[in-house]
């Protein structure tokens, strides 16, 4: 039986802040993690401010050519939290207050005594039809529409909400990988290199060169579903430096 494909995802990250070097994303790099282990690909990663065509012509774009989005950031109280109006855009869906989302917030407020404001009501809003992606840092929570998941920019919240919904998704075989120290530069290695990747298609080869002193080397990344062929990649790897390093 031949397996299935793995599953595809892209990210959306959202937040002028993010643009200006103001705050520095620790979600990408958190998020790649967490679908490397569950066996799904992350395919793209966007960056976009806090402009409602922009997330709305983005999310569109991702939507039809992955399987999951997750987005983060701009699902806060504030004016420039934006991100659920274009999600209602991009679906061509009326947004409003979703009533459990409400319910949870004003509970929470009533119980730590604070008013629950207008701006505070804006984190119940979800385009209509939209599921909740509960938040058990802060209770505002995220949500669904199809195959786009809508999060909180914030590390902490954020990291809590990943966790539930890959969680929920199917997991694939996840890529297995490993480095070999290669002590030429990329200059030297680079026909050698692509023709050991040309015989073996079932595994991705990447180089990623170092600099130490005044000397150039690299690291050579293997990576697969296929323990075998990943093997055998990192065989001919091999086998090929030693035959570089033999003609010095």
């Amino acid at each position: 039986m031949v397996p299935s494909p793995p599953q595809t995802a892209a990210m959306l990250a959202i937040g002028d802040e993010i643009l200006s070097g103001r705050t520095k994303d620790k979600n990408i790099g958190h998020l790649a993690e967490v679908l490397t282990l569950a066996g799904i690909d992350l395919k793209e990663v966007r960056i976009v401010g806090d402009e409602p065509r922009a997330i709305c012509d983005a999310l569109n774009t991702l939507r039809r050519a992955y399987d999951y989005v997750f987005t983060s950031g701009g699902i806060g109280p504030t004016h420039d939290d934006m991100t659920a109006d274009a999600v209602a855009s991009a679906f061509n869906l009326p947004i409003g207050y979703h009533p459990d989302a409400y319910r949870r917030l004003e509970e929470n407020y009533r119980t730590r005594e604070l008013e629950f404001t207008e701006a505070r009501k804006r984190m119940a809003r979800t385009p209509q039809g939209a599921s909740l992606i509960n938040n058990p840092v802060s209770v505002a929570p995220g949500f669904r529409v199809e195959n786009v998941y809508v999060m909180a920019g914030v590390p902490s919240v954020f990291q809590a909400m990943v966790a539930q919904v890959v969680a929920g998704l199917p997991q694939g075989q996840a890529i297995m990988s490993e480095t070999i120290v290669c002590p030429f530069g990329e200059g030297e290695i680079g026909g050698p290199l692509g023709a050991v990747q040309k015989a073996h298609p079932a595994v991705m080869i990447g180089s990623y060169p170092k600099f130490e002193g005044n000397r150039f080397y690299a690291d050579i990344v293997v990576r697969s579903r296929d323990a075998a062929a990943l093997a055998s990649a990192r065989e001919a790897v091999e086998a090929m430096l030693a035959e570089l390093a033999a003609k010095r």
